[in-house]
C-alpha cells in the first residue's frame, strides 16, 4: 500500500477545532491530536483529510476504532466505506497504561491525547467487483471446462466401439450423474455459500484482533505463526460428503438392474449387459465424486478457483492416458473407460483434500461445532430442486431410450455437447456466488448489485457467443463422437437445439449462482419444481408424436422457463433482492 507520512505537528494543527465545530460532544474545549506520524493513503491530501475530519453525529455509529486510545472517551479516526468522509468516534476499548496518563490526571489537562507510534488508517476495500468477477472466473472457466472435454474425450472412444456400446454408457452415465448429484449439488452450493460467508465474519474478528494486536505491542511488528484456520463449514461438508458418498456407492451398486429398467433398458435389449457392467464400475467412484465436487465448492468459498483447476486437470490428465491403454490396448471396452474414469476421480479427490489441509484444520474437535442443521434446512430446499431437475432431465434420456440405440446414441452426442459448452457459463455463476454471499454478509450491496449487473451481461454475451459458434461447426463436430452414417444424420437434425437454446442456458445457471449467493434457497426449490413439472409434462406427449425432436424441445422448454423463473425474482421488491429497486446511499445512511 502506497502511503504518505504525516508530521504530528501538521495533523495536530489540522485537527485543532473549537466547541462550536463538534457539535456540542465536547463542549467549551479545544482537543488536539499529539501523534509523532500517521500512515495515510496517498490518494489522501492533508486539506481532504482536515475537511473530512470533522466530529459530525451521522458518523458515529458507523465508525469502528483503529487507532489505539489513551483515555476514556477517545478520539478513533477511520475511513468510512459507506461515504467518501473521515469520521471522529468515541470507543471504549482497552486503555493503555503509561506515565502520560498519570500526568494527564494530575494537571486535569483539558486536552484529550491520543498518542500512537504508528497508526495504519486502512484504505477502504476495493470496489472493482468486475476485476475480481473475472480474475475468479478465468481458472474458473477451465476448471468447468476440463472435466466435460474428458466426458467428450470418453464418449468419443466409446463411440468408435459402435452404437450399442456408446447408447449403453450414455445410459450408465446419466444414471450415475443423477443419483450422484442429488445431495452433491446441493452440498457443492450450499457450502460455497456458508463458507463464503463464515470467511467474511471471521475476517471482520481477524481484523480487529490485529489491530489490538498491535496495540498492545506499541506498534511493533510480532512473531505469529499462521495457523490452519477452524472453520465448521468446511468440516462439516466434507463429514457430509463421505457419508453421502459411501450411500450413493452401495444404492448404484445394489439398485443398478432397476434403475435402467427405469431408463427403458430391458433385459431382452442389447444395451442392458454392458449397461450394468459399466454402471457397477462407475458405483465404485462415487464416494470420489462426491468428495472432489463438494470440496471445489469449499475452495469457491475461500475464493479460490486456481487449486481445482489443477486438481482436475492432473486428474482428468490421467483418465484420458489410460482410454486408449485399458479400452484398445487391454481390449477392455467400455469396462475399461468407466475404470479410467474411477482412478481419475480418486485422484482428484486426494489432491483437492491434501490442498485443503494446508488451510484449515478438516475435522472439527468435537461434534457439537458442526453445523449439519443449517446445511440440511437449506440442503433439504436444494435436495428438492435437484429432483425436480434430475427428474426432468431423466425422463428426457428415458423417452430418447424407448426411440431405439441409433436415437439414443445420436442423443447421447447433443447432450454431451450441449451441457459441456453451456456449463462453462457456470464458472461466471459460481465466481458471481462466492463474491456476493461474501459481499452481502458484509451489507455491501453497491458491490453486490456491481457483481450481478456485470455477470449477467457477460452470461448473455457468452451464450450468444456459443449458440453462433456451435451453429456453425456442430455438424462437423459430431463427427468426432461416431462415424456412423445414421448416427450422424439424426445429430445433424438436433443442431438447432444445440445452438439455440444456448443463451437461455447461460442465463439459468447465472440466475442460479446469483440466488444461491443470497442464499434464496427456497425460492429456488420452489420454482423449479413447478417448472419442471411443467416440462415434463410435454416431455411425456411431444416424444411420442415428433420422435427425438419433441425431446430436445422440452429441454429447451425446461431452461427458458427456468430463466424466466430467475428474472421474476430479481424484479421482485419484497424478496432478497430488494435493495436493487433502492436508492443504496439513502438506505446505507439511514442505517
Amino acid at each position: 500500500m502506497t502511503t504518505r507520512q504525516f508530521s504530528g505537528s501538521t495533523l495536530c494543527r489540522g485537527l485543532s477545532t473549537t466547541s462550536n465545530e463538534q457539535n456540542g460532544l465536547i463542549k467549551g474545549r479545544k482537543f488536539s491530536l499529539r501523534c509523532p506520524s500517521f500512515v495515510i493513503p496517498e490518494r489522501l491530501a492533508c486539506k481532504d483529510f482536515v475537511s473530512n475530519s470533522c466530529l459530525s453525529s451521522e458518523y458515529i455509529n458507523s465508525l469502528s476504532p483503529l487507532v489505539t486510545r489513551r483515555r476514556k472517551p477517545q478520539i478513533g479516526i477511520v475511513y468510512n466505506q459507506s461515504s467518501s468522509g473521515y469520521g471522529v468516534e468515541s470507543t471504549n476499548v482497552q486503555e493503555r497504561s503509561s506515565s502520560s496518563e498519570e500526568e494527564y490526571a494530575l494537571n486535569s489537562s483539558t486536552e484529550v491525547q491520543v498518542e500512537s507510534s504508528r497508526v495504519t488508517i486502512n484504505q477502504p476495500e476495493s470496489s472493482d467487483a468486475k476485476h475480481q468477477l473475472i480474475m475468479l472466473s478465468l481458472p474458473a472457466i477451465a476448471g468447468q471446462a476440463i472435466e466435460p472435454l474428458t466426458q467428450l474425450m470418453e464418449t468419443a472412444y466409446i463411440g468408435r466401439l459402435g452404437p450399442v456400446e456408446l447408447g449403453s454408457a450414455g445410459v450408465s452415465i446419466t444414471i450415475f450423474n443423477n443419483i450422484s448429484k442429488l445431495f452433491n449439488m446441493p452440498l457443492l452450493s450450499v457450502a460455497t455459500s456458508f463458507v463464503a460467508e463464515e470467511i467474511a465474519k471471521n475476517g471482520k474478528n481477524s481484523s480487529l484482533e490485529k489491530v489490538i494486536q498491535e496495540n498492545s505491542t506499541n506498534g511493533k511488528p510480532t512473531d505469529v505463526v499462521a495457523e490452519r484456520k477452524q472453520l465448521s463449514s468446511v468440516s462439516t461438508a466434507l463429514l457430509l460428503a463421505v457419508g453421502i458418498g459411501i450411500f450413493e456407492a452401495v444404492a448404484l451398486s445394489l439398485g443398478r438392474g432397476p434403475f435402467l429398467k427405469l431408463m427403458g433398458i430391458t433385459l431382452d435389449s442389447p444395451m442392458c449387459i454392458p449397461a450394468e457392467r459399466f454402471l457397477f464400475l462407475r458405483a465404485l467412484g462415487a464416494p470420489a465424486f462426491v468428495v472432489s465436487l463438494a470440496l471445489q465448492g469449499v475452495l469457491r468459498g475461500f475464493k479460490d478457483t486456481k487449486t481445482p483447476v489443477y486438481c482436475l486437470a492432473l486428474g482428468n490428465l490421467s483418465a484420458i492416458l489410460l482410454f486408449p491403454i485399458l479400452m484398445y490396448s487391454l481390449k477392455l471396452g467400455v469396462t475399461g473407460a468407466a475404470i479410467s474414469t474411477v482412478i481419475s476421480q480418486y485422484i482428484i479427490a486426494f489432491l483437492m483434500i491434501w490442498h485443503l489441509n494446508k488451510r484449515v484444520i478438516l475435522l472439527p474437535p468435537k461434534l457439537g461445532d458442526l453445523q449439519f442443521d443449517v446445511y440440511v434446512k437449506s440442503g433439504g430446499f436444494l435436495i428438492g430442486r435437484t429432483l425436480a431437475v434430475l427428474t426432468t432431465t431423466t425422463l428426457a434420456t428415458s423417452m430418447a431410450a424407448r426411440q431405439g440405440p441409433v436415437a439414443m446414441a445420436a442423443h447421447q452426442i447433443c447432450m454431451q455437447v450441449w451441457l459441456a459448452v453451456s456449463l462453462l457459463t457456470d464458472a461466471f455463476a459460481a465466481s458471481a456466488q462466492a463474491l456476493i454471499a461474501s459481499y452481502s454478509s458484509k451489507g455491501d450491496y453497491k458491490n453486490v448489485r456491481e457483481v450481478s449487473n456485470f455477470v449477467l451481461k457477460i452470461g448473455l454475451l457468452t451464450g450468444v457467443s456459443l449458440a453462433a459458434i456451435l451453429g456453425v461447426s456442430f455438424g462437423s463436430i459430431a463427427t468426432l463422437f461416431t462415424k456412423d452414417a445414421e448416427v450422424l444424420g439424426i445429430v445433424r437434425t438436433g443442431i438447432l437445439f444445440v445452438s439455440a437454446s444456448q443463451p437461455l442456458n447461460a442465463l439459468a445457471f447465472i440466475f442460479d449462482g446469483l440466488h444461491y449467493g443470497v442464499s434464496d434457497f427456497a425460492y429456488a426449490a420452489r420454482s423449479m419444481m413447478l417448472v419442471g413439472v411443467i416440462s415434463s409434462v410435454f416431455l411425456i406427449y411431444a416424444p411420442s408424436v415428433i420422435g427425438l425432436p419433441g425431446v430436445w424441445s422440452g429441454l429447451a422448454l425446461f431452461m427458458g422457463l427456468r430463466t424466466a423463473a430467475g428474472y421474476i425474482r430479481i424484479l421482485s421488491k419484497s424478496g432478497p433482492w430488494w435493495f436493487l429497486h433502492k436508492d443504496l446511499q439513502s438506505v446505507q445512511l439511514a442505517s
